[in-house]
């Protein structure tokens, strides 16, 4: 059975949503590597009754209480006192703390006051954990076979500590045998569709190999995660059901393993040797900034046009005049030629075009808020498809461009 942990979140900040989060959701993303379950997160203000109760409550069901934030040398810190409240102990100075933090000061040339000082004072009993990008330490505490341990909010000095300090220590203690992950990405199916597919091939996986869906922005990934203590076996089985269950999702599946969408359409506009360019409306060139994202984008990437009014698409692509006054812009019309024609300008051996209703007003009857064109142009087959997205319109942008992405996916792939 897998260890337990609950992550709880100090901080005014994240609660009145002046910070985001970003903590709790890579400490959960790195415990599931080692196969250490999150049972639960827990955000709670910077108020001693409050931090009091979330630590009763997590020491209830959890074996690793992971706790974030409050360790800042200012008196709205409240974690170091709290837990010392908490387990009935005072705090003391640690010296082998404060000598890394006076150590830290000097070589940056900073004068150590009173209040640096305070930030090397430790519940007694506690194992210091070494900060080496801040000057906030870390702190382990057990009880009950429990363990506390208590991190800085600043995301980079919190996955410094993790993963140099924690995280090895953590793996040692609880994790028995061996853990293999395989992500399978997927893009052009939702989950459920998927899910349908899969089903017979999931029922039949063995038992020590187990199927999650982890949807994401028009994409699902399927995670295989195989326990047992042989590595090499694990990744002898888990790819033999990856060759069982591709004949039926083949045409969906963009890539195994750690490559994003993006990446992949550039490693296939490489190997074909291709150039694209875009013709963006809706998405205000966020379909350019996703392709230029990834490092030697210039290979392939020729170049766009940010074509969001009528006259621009009339000047800069050569859309007919006609069509946009009877049709509109968001028409299956109109985004053929804008594919066809920014291929031409820059000369390229596939354009792209998209054309919609971001929001939130804009829409009509026969043309809702989230209705998007895409078009594919690559010299030999030009195709155009519609959309309705959601309601919101960050998310259309986002969503447009990865489906356009996918589409030429698609093609490049040459997947009908």
């Amino acid at each position: 059975m897998s260890a337990t942990a609950e992550i709880i979140t100090i901080g005014d900040e994240i609660l009145y949503g002046q910070t985001l989060d970003t903590n709790s959701h890579w400490i959960s993303g790195e415990l599931d590597q080692i196969d250490i379950k999150v049972i639960r997160k827990t955000t709670v203000p910077d108020l001693e009754d409050q931090i009091l109760s979330a630590f009763e409550e997590a020491e209830k069901r959890a074996d690793i209480i992971l706790i974030t934030g409050g360790l800042g040398p200012t008196n709205d810190d409240l974690t170091k006192p709290t837990l010392a409240k908490y387990f009935s102990v005072e705090l003391e100075m640690n010296q082998a703390a404060l000598a890394e933090i006076t150590e830290r000061y000097e070589r940056a040339g900073w004068e150590l006051n009173e209040l640096n000082r305070g930030q090397a004072i430790q519940p007694i009993g506690s194992t210091k954990i070494t900060n080496d990008l801040g000057t906030a330490p870390g702190i382990w505490l057990e009880r009950n076979n429990t363990i506390f341990i208590s991190m800085p909010g600043v995301p980079f000095e919190m996955k410094g500590m993790m993963e140099k300090e924690i995280l090895p220590k953590l793996k040692s203690r609880f994790v028995k045998g061996k853990i293999y992950h395989k992500i399978i990405r997927t893009g052009g199916i939702p989950e459920s569709k998927l899910a349908e597919k899969l089903q017979d091939w999931e029922g039949n996986l063995p038992s020590h190999i187990k199927l999650a869906y982890l949807p994401t922005l028009a994409q699902v990934k399927l995670r295989l995660t195989a326990t047992g203590s042989d590595m090499v076996q694990l990744e002898n089985d888990v790819e033999e059901q990856i060759s069982l269950c591709m004949p039926l999702i083949e045409k969906y599946v963009y890539a195994t393993g750690n490559i994003e969408l993006e990446e992949r359409v550039g490693q296939l506009l490489r190997e074909q040797n291709k150039t694209i360019a875009c013709a963006e409306s809706c998405t205000g060139g966020y379909l350019s900034h996703l392709i230029t994202s990834v490092p030697g984008s210039s290979d392939y990437f020729q170049g766009s046009y940010v074509a969001y009014s009528y006259d621009i698409k009339e000047k800069a692509l050569q859309v007919d005049h006609e069509i946009l006054e009877t049709l509109g812009a968001v028409s299956e019309e109109v985004v053929i030629q804008m594919a066809e024609n920014i291929r031409k300008v820059f000369d390229t051996t596939i354009g792209v075009s998209l054309s919609g209703i971001a929001g939130p007003g804009g829409g009509t009857e026969d043309k809702p808020v989230g209705t998007v064109w895409i078009a594919y142009s690559d010299g030999e087959k030009t195709e155009a498809k519609k959309f309705v997205f959601a309601k919101d319109r960050k998310l259309n942008i986002q969503l447009s461009a990865m489906v356009a992405l996918n589409m030429v996916r698609s093609n490049l792939m040459r997947i009908s």
